[in-house]
């Protein structure tokens, strides 16, 4: 089992930025390529970015690409998503996971193994 637990959500206004936090424990963290998904009511859950197990690699949705950044440091065994310039849709709650396929950037919820309880992101306008 690998647990995961988010942290650093909020309310902010529209242009501020976040940082959102994942802590893992119970298993080795960097056999794990980890990514952050989202969910707003009544949307179904979708990829937001990725990273391989080594951090070499790194993904991004197209609504995310230069305003959030997904990093990792498999010696405290946390990813972490940097959140610029946010956007009233960008509101959601954001869920960290965990996929056993190392490379990473793998978008299908169903193939993340272990998630988080997610941590809730509301930006107003």
């Amino acid at each position: 089992q690998l647990q995961l637990v988010e942290s650093g959500g909020g309310l902010v206004q529209a242009g501020d930025s976040l940082r959102l936090s994942c802590a893992a424990s119970g298993r080795t963290f960097s056999s794990f390529a980890m990514a952050w998904f989202r969910q707003a009511p009544g949307k179904e859950r979708e990829f937001v970015a990725g990273i391989s197990w080594n951090g070499g690699n790194t993904y991004y949705a197209e609504s995310v690409k230069g305003r959030f950044t997904i990093s990792r440091d498999n010696a405290k065994n946390t990813v972490n998503l940097q959140m610029n310039s946010l956007k009233p849709e960008d509101t959601a709650n954001y869920y960290c996971s965990a996929d056993r396929y190392i490379l990473g950037g793998r978008t299908g919820v169903a193939t993340y193994t272990y998630w988080g309880q997610g941590t809730q992101v509301t930006v107003s306008s």
